[in-house]
């Protein structure tokens, strides 16, 4: 169930959270204390753009829904715990290996699961549970 416009506008605000997961292969390339900053400028049934950070990984960098994703059947993407909406993107990552996708989950108990991947030669994986600073 897609949440009503005006519920995802309550998401625009600045998020802050820690690494979560003790699972090792939950632990590639991101130091397991970082945290991460999100902050959303515009949110909508239709896409998210801001700003995220990662300590040690990604400096305040643009963050933006992929458009194609947006008009396609993945934007109505779920999974267990049912978030309210789900987001795809790319992050400009500055180790030389290229960008990571991410993937945004906004929830109804007003959280946001944050989660960065790449495979490749410097692989990342990393959960991050954001509450609103």
């Amino acid at each position: 169930m897609l949440a009503a416009c005006s519920d995802l506008q309550d998401f625009r605000a600045t998020w802050q959270g820690p690494r979560v997961g003790s699972a090792a292969v939950l632990h590639v390339g991101v130091a397991d204390r970082a945290d991460a900053t999100l902050t959303l400028d515009a949110v909508d049934k239709h896409g998210m753009h801001g700003t995220i950070a990662i300590d040690g990984l990604v400096p305040p960098t643009d963050i933006t829904s992929i458009d194609g994703a947006e008009a396609d059947v993945l934007a109505g993407i779920s999974f267990s715990g049912a978030p309210l909406r789900v987001y795809l993107a790319f992050v400009d990552v500055p180790d030389g290996a290229g960008q990571a996708f991410a993937l945004v989950a906004l929830y109804d108990d007003h959280r946001i699961e944050v989660r960065i991947l790449r495979g490749g030669s410097i692989p990342l994986y990393a959960i991050f549970t954001l509450t609103e600073a």
